[in-house]
């Protein structure tokens, strides 16, 4: 737990959600999916308002921004520190 008593999982997620939403938003190409990542990416940064997000959900919205973004080379770093910070929070039972 952090000084503010969160958990530094949720804390970091939440950091790398918002800067991929930030690097999103200032990427000047429209692509199909686009809508599909801005719209899971509010999901996730809605899900570290409320403590430790469920798993299973955030695990399916980071496949579905993976797959919205995943050719867009420039959000590929973004997108890696969105998945680490998903992938510290264990399988699907929290472990």
């Amino acid at each position: 737990m952090t000084d503010s008593g969160e958990d530094p999982r949720v804390t970091g997620l939440r950091t790398a959600v918002s800067r991929l939403r930030r690097e999103l938003a200032a990427h000047p190409a429209d692509f199909p999916d686009r809508a599909i990542a801005e719209d899971e990416l509010a999901a996730l940064a809605a899900m570290t308002t409320y403590g430790i997000p469920e798993i299973p959900r955030m695990r399916s919205s980071l496949l579905l921004i993976a797959g919205a973004i995943g050719s867009v080379s420039a959000l590929a770093r973004g997108l890696a520190e969105v998945r680490d910070a998903v992938e510290l929070f264990g399988g699907p039972g929290g472990n």
